[in-house]
């Protein structure tokens, strides 16, 4: 019997860079949710160590894709000798700041470890996972998390679970080419929860995106001036910015009346991740 993975898309509910390592990489402090937008992963045991992915997306090449690096990072920490085909069907648009790439490489973590019967913990997925990319713990502990360090420093919480609809302006931002900006700020002083609860924070990444890309600036604006009732944001790094609905109905509707070149996602918000729910 084929078994669907799923790999759910992240939305970031305000995200600040609070410094920067000796190291290059910078200090976040954002909080992390999960939608029911999700990637589909298929997994078939090899035994000769080999790693082939299938899938359409073909912008990144299969030796880069995070999915085949988190699994040779897995093989080489515990020392396997399976392999694995893997296929990939994309739903979560790249670079729209969803964390698409990295739900993928959690999933197939997470996955791995039971087909290949290795039986790390989850912590020590996380741990492999961080080096494939910061955001990859998040998705392995599948909590909706408070996240600071580079990401990876998570304390689970539990924010409402409204319905969303998430506008993709359908352009690619690149997260690399943002992080350099020199506009960006990076020094904001940390903040509390009660911080966040009572509105005092932002994604400091929108007005270097909104800048650059007019195809944001438009979808944002577009959600701002037909759904005043919640304040519109960006997730992540961009391109894909987001608003709160109330209800199922309000959100399609709203989706509906979007311009043309323009994409609506209408999303449940999910503390839990929707990878637990299926391969348990």
């Amino acid at each position: 019997m084929t078994i669907n993975w799923l790999a759910p898309a992240k939305i970031n509910l305000f995200l600040h860079v609070t410094g920067r390592r000796s190291d290059g990489y910078h200090t976040l402090q954002t909080l992390y949710q999960f939608v029911d937008l999700c990637d589909v992963l298929q997994f078939a045991v090899r035994e000769d160590n080999e790693v082939h992915l299938t899938s359409a997306f073909n912008e990144v090449p299969p030796d880069e894709n995070l999915v085949v690096r988190a699994a040779r990072a897995l093989q080489a920490h515990s020392g396997t000798r399976a392999g694995t085909d893997i296929t990939l069907t994309k739903v979560i648009p790249t670079g729209g700041g969803l964390g698409g790439g990295s739900s993928d490489a959690a999933t197939t973590l997470v996955a791995l470890n039971e087909f290949w019967r290795l039986g790390l913990s989850i912590k020590e997925l996380a741990e492999i996972g961080v080096t494939v990319s910061a955001d990859v713990p998040v998705f392995v502990h599948g909590q909706a998390s408070w996240a600071e360090g580079i990401g990876d420093k998570l304390t689970p919480v539990a924010p409402t679970e409204p319905w969303y609809l998430i506008v993709n302006p359908n352009v690619q931002v690149s997260t690399a080419a943002l992080f350099d900006a020199p506009e960006l700020t990076r020094n904001i002083s940390p903040i509390t929860i009660r911080d966040f609860m009572d509105g005092r924070s932002r994604n400091v990444f929108e007005p270097v995106v909104v800048s650059r890309y007019p195809e944001v600036r438009a979808a944002l604006d577009w959600l701002r001036r037909n759904h005043r009732e919640y304040r519109a944001r960006m997730s992540g790094t961009g391109s894909c910015v987001f608003t709160a609905c109330k209800s199922e109905a309000d959100a399609r509707e709203l989706a509906e009346r979007l311009p043309k070149g323009m994409t609506g996602h209408v999303v449940k918000g999910r503390n839990a991740s929707p990878l637990y729910d299926f391969s348990g």
